[in-house]
């Protein structure tokens, strides 16, 4: 027995003991504890049940449905460098969703056999990417801004992606050699069926999640309005494709529908979460590719959502939410992101990777921010960090690519955001 071994359990002990003798019962404490659940309770009814369960289905689809083959033509090690990363980045930027929503479907083509380059461009650009998020950045905080944003997040993509391939250029190669010894599986189905059915996946995941605009003329709220409608017709053509393309049988189909439509007038959340409910039993009960879809979905969503829910609440419990602190000051935030300085920037990246933000949420924290005296190099260091990364996201990168390439990739994001958000400020 030697300390080497047991001082992770020594600090776990005394980081508990010392909450317990002198943080429990002040009033700074226990407002941060009482945030971290008032998170935990926001995401999971805003974010769970439209964001993370589609997106666990479509990471088991991907590694299910997808053939090998096809991931590591586009994504893989060996994939022609301007097509991997330009498919990486369109694809993200699509999603629109937030640092946590992505990793799933990072996950599942990372496990696919994507090369980390193009996968890390995907995991950046999936939440960075947000044709939305630009769009209201520019009205809201500056047309100058709204472009850097948008420029600086579609460049990062690319550049990081490239960057971790580099650094890890060792392993990569490794993983050339053995994708170009596998052999060439076996084609299902062709890869049209394939991508509607991805199509109608990822249709369900963004217009269950489309959200309202400012502009009440705006084509946005037009769509708004039949979002779930839209997705309805998604889920529909999403069934008859499992029963013409993927082979379950029509009557499994039926009776996953029957309590949909008995609840079909109540809230869409509660009759979406019934959908879900009866869509796993059918899943779950198949002997076939849909049985083996959900179980896949069902293995991401356990490595996945139990980090998540404690990574926002202790992101919760130290910085609070839109509108209220946690247990940092907000003081001390406004004045370390104040002027143009190489720190103030830096305490902006650093601040953004730690934070969580849904998607757009973002905007209205900076518009307060700016008016606090943030400068706006700080401003867009936070910009491009802040979407792409959270301490959330952080712990379930941990568990799928190993700390090393977690460490990097938040080192990345930290450092390019810094430098740029330098160079912006110095704009004149």
């Amino acid at each position: 027995m030697n300390w080497k071994n047991e001082w992770k359990p020594l600090l776990l002990i005394l980081a508990v003991f010392l909450a317990c003798f002198y943080a429990i019962g002040t009033a700074e404490f226990d407002n941060g504890v009482f945030k971290g659940l008032y998170l935990v309770r926001w995401y999971a009814r805003e974010h769970v049940i439209f964001c993370l369960i589609p997106a666990f289905f479509i990471a088991g689809a991907i590694s299910v449905f997808i053939n090998q083959a096809s991931v590591m033509k586009y994504l893989g090690a060996n994939a022609n460098k301007y097509i991997a990363y330009g498919t990486a980045s369109i694809s993200g930027s699509v999603l629109a969703v937030c640092s946590c929503t992505v990793l799933p479907i990072f996950a599942g083509i990372y496990k696919m056999g994507a090369g980390l380059g193009p996968a890390t461009a995907f995991l950046y650009s999936g939440p960075a990417i947000n044709i939305m998020a630009i769009i209201l950045t520019a009205r809201v905080l500056g047309f100058e801004l709204g472009v850097a944003r948008a420029v600086g997040a579609v460049v990062f993509s690319v550049i990081i992606g490239l960057l971790m391939h580099f650094i890890f250029r060792k392993e990569e190669k490794a993983k050339c050699e053995q994708q170009l010894k596998m052999p060439v599986p076996e084609v299902k189905r062709p890869l049209w069926q394939n991508a509607l059915f991805f199509a109608s996946l990822a249709g369900i995941l963004v217009f269950a999640n489309w959200g309202k605009s400012d502009s009440p003329s705006a084509i946005w709220n037009t769509i708004y309005s039949y979002k779930f409608a839209v997705a309805s017709f998604l889920a529909v053509s999403m069934a008859v494709m499992l029963y013409l393309w993927f082979g379950m049988k029509w009557q499994r189909l039926v009776l996953a529908a029957v309590p949909i439509l008995m609840f079909w007038p109540l809230e869409p959340m509660l009759v979406f979460a019934i959908g879900i409910i009866a869509f796993s039993i059918i899943t779950s009960t198949d002997k076939g590719e849909s049985g083996t879809w959900f179980w896949s979905s069902w293995g991401f969503t356990k490595q996945i959502l139990p980090l998540l829910l404690a990574g926002v609440f202790v992101s919760g419990f130290l910085f609070g939410q839109p509108g209220s602190t946690g247990i940092i000051p907000a003081k001390w935030i406004t004045e370390s992101v104040g002027g143009n300085s190489l720190l103030s920037n830096l305490v902006a990246s650093v601040i953004g990777v730690f934070m969580y933000f849904a998607t757009l949420t973002e905007i209205p924290i900076l518009q307060g921010l700016m008016a606090n005296g943030m400068g706006k190099g700080p401003a867009l260091a936070l910009l491009l960090a802040g979407p792409a990364l959270s301490l959330p996201s952080m712990l379930v990168l941990n568990s799928i690519m190993g700390i090393k390439k977690t460490v990097v990739y938040i080192l990345l994001v930290i450092m390019m955001s810094t430098v740029t958000g330098l160079a912006y400020g110095m704009m004149p």
